[in-house]
């Protein structure tokens, strides 16, 4: 069953490759990606496919035809029919990947979260689909900083298309939520961090297709509320005692996540051109034990429960989840490419397979619910299946140890060159 439904997704992309060669080569590459390997590039990739060399998988990355974008369209298609639900809610993140030396595509010194510090990174902005189903990453765009577009010679030599300017990570968020939107993912909600919450031109966005948000933002935000301009955090002292409400942000590892929870309703503003009128809120967020304070800037086209905007809240937690498996389990941010299309493919089949994984177990779930004292099968569980019964190497003894000669002959080579 399981290796019918890597087959359906991956006759679903098929037409996106004009040869059949890059295709099964694509298709090797997937498996590769869902193999159990210390490490996932293409030396590791294409010995595990059987291949003689890494010349084949490199190819498929950099130079092959095929049309990457139609098959993130594809992935978005194939999430959304498994998990598709009207009240979902799409979460934006960005995440860094660090690396060394500074031609990879993107790599300067800039903040991430991923080392919590400044760290010469490469940095990407995500979109995730979330619904009680489950949730899978279904759309992706690097992060391009302002030195790389001042230096047009830089950006030719890591193959960045003439036409690429400079864009803000809000703004390759609003690119990705339009072509999500536009495509007719069933969504009504959007959430995601301080980055994206203070942007107005995200916001508008949203407001004028009419989609709810639950957006962070930080305790010096200016809202408008009673006619009068105030910072997130002076609002608080219009909260009474009893105002708060004590409301599960959605099942942890260990049980509800518990918080005190408030909201403030904000002085609605003129739809924008084009938008329709709606409810402005600042919702608050109080730690039980600690008493740290949160602030999400919100907006619903008609009223909404306080739960209902505790529970978008909180699912922008799940991009982090699938941060965590998708680098863990499919190599995500194990890519060692330096160009522009091959960041975009490898993102692009790492996505595919960590997909399967997210529909298979959903699946699973609900056709196939385990007995008592068994949980659900996960992610994690699923690859590790995955990799022991479906995506077994090939290649006998002898494949190895050609492939042992030809990382030593390799290594030398380059040893010399340096």
């Amino acid at each position: 069953r399981w290796q019918a439904g890597l087959e359906e997704l991956l006759g679903r992309v098929a037409g996106r490759f004009g040869r059949v060669e890059p295709r099964w080569r694509a298709r090797a590459f997937v498996c590769g990606l869902l193999a159990d390997l210390p490490r996932k590039n293409c030396w590791t990739i294409a010995e595990h496919a059987g291949d003689a060399n890494p010349d084949g998988m490199q190819h498929l990355l950099g130079r092959a035809v095929w049309d990457h974008d139609g098959v993130r369209d594809d992935l978005r298609a194939y999430v959304t029919e498994a998990l598709g639900d009207p009240a979902a809610v799409l979460v934006i993140d960005e995440t860094g990947d660090l690396k060394k030396g500074s031609h990879t595509v993107g790599v300067q010194r800039q903040y991430t979260g991923t080392a919590g510090r400044i760290e010469n990174a490469q940095v990407a902005v995500y979109l995730v689909y979330a619904s009680e189903a489950g949730h899978a990453l279904i759309d992706r765009e690097l992060y391009v900083p302002r030195g790389w577009i001042a230096d047009p010679d830089r950006c030719r030599g890591a193959g960045i298309p003439e036409e690429v300017g400079f864009a803000t990570k809000p703004a390759l968020a609003t690119a990705m939520l339009g072509r999500a939107l536009d495509a007719g993912v069933p969504a009504a909600w959007v959430t995601g961090d301080e980055v994206y919450g203070a942007d107005p031109e995200l916001r508008a966005e949203l407001e004028t297709r009419g989609v709810g948000y639950v957006l962070a933002v930080a305790c010096d935000h200016p809202v408008l509320a009673a006619g009068d301009t105030y910072r997130a955090d002076a609002l608080l002292r219009r909260v009474p005692a009893r105002a708060w409400q004590c409301v599960s942000a959605g099942h942890g590892a260990k049980g509800h996540r518990l918080y005190d929870w408030a909201f403030i309703r904000l002085d609605d503003r003129a739809p924008w051109p084009g938008g329709q009128a709606g409810q402005h809120w600042l919702l608050v967020r109080r730690n039980r034990r600690t008493g740290e304070l949160a602030f999400y800037r919100c907006w619903t086209p008609r009223p909404v429960l306080l739960a209902t905007l505790v529970r978008v809240a909180g699912r922008r937690w799940t991009i982090e989840e699938r941060f965590q498996t998708g680098k863990g389990l499919v190599g995500l941010d194990q890519h060692q490419v330096r160009r522009w299309r091959s960041w975009y493919r490898w993102v692009t089949l790492a996505m595919l397979a960590h997909a399967v994984l997210v529909v298979l177990a959903a699946t699973d779930r609900t056709r196939h619910p385990p007995p008592a004292g068994l949980i659900s099968l996960t992610c994690n569980e699923v690859q590790h299946l995955f990799a022991a019964l479906v995506t077994r190497p090939a290649g006998d003894l002898g494949h190895r140890l050609r492939w042992s000669v030809w990382r030593r002959r390799h290594q030398a080579r380059a040893r010399i060159h340096h």
